[in-house]
Formats: C-alpha cells, structure tokens, sequence
C-alpha cells in the first residue's frame, strides 16, 4: 500500500524518510519540543534514524498506524510531524500524536496539519473516535484540540513517564460526528 500523501494550503504531509534524519534529530533533540512529548530528548543523530524505521514499520502492522512528516509546500523542509497510533479497526478508534519545531509555532501550522489527518483518519480509515492524551500543563496543546472540537474526558493518572519522573496525561477524544459538524471537516 503506498503511502497516503496530504496536501493542504501551506503543508505537504507526507513519509518521513532516511533523508530526513537531520530534520528530525534536529526537532527530537530540542528540550522545548519534547517536553510536552513524552519522550527524552534525542542525544544521538542515529536515534533519529532508528525512530524513522519505527514510523515505517508501523504501515507493515496488522492495525497499521501512520506517522506523516508534517513539511512545508514553499521549500520542502520537515518541520515536524503527526500520526494516528494504537489503531484498533474493530473499536474504529487510534490515538493523535503529534510535534512542531519551534520556529514554526504559532503559525496555525499544526492546525492545518492536524485538520488533514482527522480528515483521512475519519474517511480512509473509518474512524469512529480519535483520542489524544496531553499533559495538563501543555495548553497550547490543550488549546489546539479543543478548537479542532475534541472534548476533555478525563485525567489518565501517571499515564507517562520521562524525564525520570510519571506524569498525568489528560484524555480527550473527538468523534466522527462531531468532526463531521466541524468547521474544519473537509
């Protein structure tokens, strides 16, 4: 199956690939990207290249998951990326995961992004429900799914752990008919 390849206004969401490796250690390695993420920063450019082989080996699962390279249109140049995971086909439900350089941060960019992915994951993929787990002190975050409609469920306690210390992560989820009504929905 080839790879699914989201255009929008500014965006070309698309495989993340070896030739990516700098764009993306440069994006994982940065401490104020990840420390909403949920992961360490990376230390090693080569981690890049193994978390690059993760995203691909995630299309050759059983209940595939994605993960889109999010670049920009006017020089190609990756600038972070979003994903559906944890796709159970029988539940119709996947997990949103997502993260932005931060030269690129408040610039409507991940919006953007994150409008296409809902957008195949509730019409390719027949998703009846998309969750996505955010660290209460991540408000941009929070903020961001709340205006693409998602609705706060509830507290998932020491849900993740990084830094060396579990942290709570609260739920969200936003479903298909509720992104049908969107403003957003294609």
């Amino acid at each position: 199956m080839s790879f699914p390849v989201l255009l929008t206004e500014r965006l070309c969401l698309r495989e993340i690939v070896p030739a990516d490796a700098a764009a993306v250690f440069a994006i994982q390695s940065d401490p104020q990207v990840m420390r909403w993420f949920g992961a360490d920063p990376m230390h090693e450019p080569q981690q890049a290249l193994q978390l690059i082989d993760i995203f691909a080996s995630w299309r050759r699962m059983p209940a595939p998951g994605t993960r889109w390279g999010i670049a920009r249109q006017s020089d190609g140049k990756l600038i972070g990326s979003a994903g559906l995971f944890k796709w159970n086909p029988s539940w119709r439900n996947c997990t949103l995961g997502y993260e932005l350089a931060t030269e690129a941060w408040g610039q409507g960019l991940m919006r953007e992004a994150l409008t296409a992915v809902l957008d195949y994951g509730f019409a390719e993929m027949d998703l009846h429900r998309v969750q996505a787990e955010i660290h209460p002190d991540n408000a941009a975050s929070i903020r961001l799914v709340e205006k693409l409609g998602f609705r706060y469920e509830g507290c998932h306690r020491d849900q993740g752990y990084w830094a060396g210390q579990f942290h709570n992560l609260h739920c969200y989820s936003l479903l298909a008919a509720e992104w049908s009504e969107s403003t957003y929905a294609a």
